[in-house]
């Protein structure tokens, strides 16, 4: 099956940290770094020397960008970034896709040469600095792990707010936040698949050999991770922005986002995340998921406010698809609409509300102290200036619960005001990543370049 090996992180490895990664809109644990491998001493017996040779450079190149990038790509360069992210990690990003395909001929068909060479990595969320495995799976799994990194870096420089021409307060403009949409549903894809698709392949005990970094709850984390904040958190901020998009589309969404985060957290509490990375990680989860709290309790207020014209928004959506039913679909249809109309009770609506509001305050001053954790824990970095929805909401909230709550203001204790909080809906999650495939093993594994004496040299 082939041995797992691992460096203690005081064995003089070569992991490095950062003490300070920059502004951070989208946190990215440090990169796995790959080490060098021999493929020769390995596979010559077995390919021919063309094959082994191509494997052998196109591995080389990732390990010579990796080396030399990932210090500064984990650091915020302003400069470096394009509409498409930085042309560093594209190009990290393409080498990546290019090796992956002669890589999987190592695992065509069950093949025993997927046992043969030792792939190693350097950690960074792990206590063991690096963690080498005879399994081509495993690189295969690493190799995704990388590259979904690589997308949320570059999210990251899209969405760092800049200093628009005309001279206004930093932004990040509509372009950026809907590339950065496609990028991070695309990076939702590579750990969608290398749950699914690689983790299965790998037998019981390599799995538990795993370095936490590729834990199948990190994993799921970093893909809930893009698919809530950078996913339904952007388009809750462009929704915000158009006039046509309803109540009821900007509370879901809202909903959509603590959901996210909710099943993030979960994934990765009980994880031994070490290293700085790793418990910045887990501080960045916490932060990011009272956020999501912020955002919901305070739509759930404006709703409550604008119930009446919130349910007459649905309806008035609905109208189309209910004209198409049969008359006693549309009766049906018709009579569970009453219900709607008791949002507009203004009592109930007007308590609802309150209570929201003293929420979303409450969260904001947490998610206030949950940011500072974040930043402070090393390698420390810093939150970009507030702007658009975060920068609207950290001032009217305050505001808005001082005039409303002043009166009773003793009675609202953070136990009652919790107590009373609106609870999330139960719904099914409509994002989903990007679908990604495994792609076709390069032509190059073709009959006679795999060497015939493979079988026999197998057999002891």
């Amino acid at each position: 099956m082939g041995c797992f090996v691992s460096t203690p992180k005081d064995s003089g490895g070569k992991r490095r940290r950062p003490g300070n990664i920059g502004e951070v809109a989208v946190f990215v644990p440090g990169l796995r770094i790959p080490k060098p491998v021999d493929f020769s001493e390995s596979l010559n017996d077995h390919l021919c020397k063309s094959l082994v040779e191509r494997l052998t450079a196109l591995r080389t190149r990732i390990v010579v960008m990796a080396g030399q990038e990932a210090p500064s790509i984990t650091r915020t360069r302003r400069r470096s970034a394009t509409q498409h992210g930085g042309s560093t990690l594209s190009d990290l990003l393409q080498a990546l896709e290019d090796y992956l395909p002669v890589l999987l001929g190592l695992v065509k068909d069950g093949s025993p040469l997927q046992h043969k060479v030792q792939f190693t990595w350097i950690n960074q969320e792990d206590e063991l600095e690096e963690v080498g495995m005879y399994s081509a799976w495993y690189e295969v799994l690493s190799v995704l792990h990388l590259m979904a990194a690589l997308s949320l870096s570059q999210a990251n420089l899209l969405l760092l707010p800049r200093t628009s021409s005309d001279g206004y307060l930093p932004k990040v403009s509509e372009e950026s936040r809907r590339s950065a949409i496609d990028i991070l549903l695309k990076g939702a894809g590579y750990l969608d698949c290398a749950v699914k698709h690689v983790l299965p392949q790998l037998p019981p005990e390599h799995r538990r050999d795993l370095p936490v970094d590729l834990a199948e709850g990190v994993l799921r984390a970093l893909c809930l991770q893009a698919l809530g904040q950078q996913g339904v958190d952007i388009q809750l901020g462009l929704a915000i922005d158009s006039t046509k998009a309803t109540l009821a589309v900007k509370r879901r969404l809202a909903c959509e986002m603590v959901k996210y985060w909710q099943q993030a957290q979960d994934n990765i509490t009980n994880l031994p995340l070490a290293n700085g990375w790793g418990e910045k990680h887990r501080f960045y989860v916490k932060w990011k998921y009272i956020e999501a709290k912020v955002y919901f309790t305070f739509y759930v207020c404006i709703y409550s406010l604008n119930s009446k014209k919130a349910a007459w928004e649905l309806k008035y959506n609905a109208l189309k698809v209910v004209l198409s039913l049969s008359v006693t679909s549309r009766c049906s249809i018709l009579l569970s609409w009453i219900d709607l109309l008791d949002e507009g009770n203004t009592e109930k609506s007007h308590g609802m509300a309150v209570s929201s509001l003293q929420a979303a305050d409450e969260y904001l001053k947490e998610s206030k102290r949950a940011c500072e954790a974040f930043n402070t824990a090393v390698p420390i970095s810093r939150t970009p200036p507030l702007w658009g929805t975060m920068k609207y909401l950290s001032e009217k909230i305050p505001k808005d619960t001082s005039s409303k709550v002043r009166i009773n203001r003793d009675l609202y204790t953070y136990e009652k005001i919790m107590e009373t909080a609106p609870t999330l809906p139960d719904f099914a999650l409509a994002l989903k990543p990007d679908e990604y495939q495994l792609p076709d093993v390069d032509s190059s594994w073709n009959h006679e370049n795999v060497n015939k004496g493979q079988t026999g040299n197998n057999k002891g």
